[in-house]
């Protein structure tokens, strides 16, 4: 009789050891099955961050930047021809550029700011060159140069750049405002052209 109430009582606690594991294993499962889903929640969270800051490419950040540092150059020395030339066809161009460049400047500026892009604030150092050139100049001598430099020369290197941007842009909206400022830019240029024959011919 004891030994059969022993050989009972071993089997109780198996019985309750057993469970005991069981419930323990189940914990186990349960939160890390839990802790799998906090860490998906994190990747996608994190992959919706990504998007969300809309990140371009390298080559396109390059790019934007040249496009900004060329629309700064545009505005600075068209305001310096309103203030130095006397020539109607001259100022004429300058507030075209003032007021094109300015608009593509500020949409530029928020299309930057949406892809995390940091734009430079002032010209680069060939336009800051040309600048200082324009600067010491007066007269005729200013209305030959600015159209010769800031017109012709530096709206045909602009048109390029767009067309650049055109081609190898990998974002979609950088593209867009390329192919959007091209025509603008293309006119100056004809209007740039068309100034310096006309400034040139005067005495």
């Amino acid at each position: 009789m004891i030994e059969n109430t022993k050989k009972a009582g071993f089997r109780v606690v198996r019985t309750l050891v057993s469970a005991a594991v069981s419930i323990a294993a189940l914990s186990a499962i349960s939160a890390g099955a839990q802790g799998t889903g906090s860490s998906s929640t994190g990747v996608m969270g994190a992959a919706g961050s990504s998007v969300a800051g809309a990140q371009v490419s390298r080559e396109d950040s390059r790019l934007m930047t040249d496009l900004a540092q060329s629309n700064i150059a545009k505005i600075e020395t068209g305001k310096m021809a309103l203030e130095k030339s006397q020539n109607d066809t001259v100022k004429k161009f300058a507030q075209s550029m003032i007021d094109d460049h300015t608009a593509a400047l500020t949409e530029l500026q928020a299309l930057a700011q949406a892809k995390g892009v940091k734009l430079p604030d002032r010209p680069d150092v060939r336009h800051k060159t040309m600048a200082a050139a324009l600067k010491v100049s007066s007269g005729n001598t200013f209305d030959n140069q600015f159209m010769k430099s800031a017109g012709v020369a530096d709206h045909q290197q602009t048109v390029e750049l767009l067309k650049k941007t055109q081609k190898n842009a990998k974002d979609a909206e950088l593209k867009a405002m390329a192919t959007k400022l091209l025509p603008t830019v293309q006119g100056h240029l004809k209007m740039a052209q068309q100034g310096y024959t006309a400034v040139s011919a005067k005495k």
